[in-house]
């Protein structure tokens, strides 16, 4: 029964971290990561995960390796982490909330007056008075 409940918790946070990685925000997970892995008092179990991490990062940018490939991967490191380390269940089970979606803020802006407006949009004509126009 335990075994089982293990993979459910291992399981979804590999899915979590998927989504963090598909998403282009590694570097947002990398502080939650380490905060699971030093846990277990072992620096170079934190080690072995961020390197994983960031080659996951990379490989998936590239498209070098599958989405079931990572969650396997984590899968079973998340696994044999907690299976290690019971007391960090919560903090493994935190991982399992998918990253914030990027969102961007789309506004408008008018600008009235004469002249060119630099840095924004302009609709219309363009007039350049030089010194010989006035």
């Amino acid at each position: 029964m335990y075994e089982e409940a293990v993979m459910a918790v291992s399981t979804g946070a590999a899915s979590g971290i998927l989504s963090y990685l598909l998403q282009g925000q590694a570097d947002a997970l990398r502080t939650r990561i380490s905060t699971v892995f030093r846990r277990g008092g072992n620096p170079q179990e934190e080690t072995v995960a961020l390197r994983l991490l960031d080659e996951h990062a990379a490989a998936l940018a590239r498209r070098e390796i599958t989405e079931r490939n990572v969650t396997d991967a984590w899968t079973e490191l998340l696994a044999a982490f907690l299976d290690a380390h019971r007391d960090a269940q919560a903090d493994i089970e935190e991982l399992r909330t998918t990253a914030p979606t990027k969102t961007v803020n789309i506004g408008s802006q008018h600008n009235h007056g004469p002249g060119a407006f630099i840095g924004n949009d302009h609709y219309g004509d363009i007039n350049i008075n030089t010194r010989d126009d006035r």
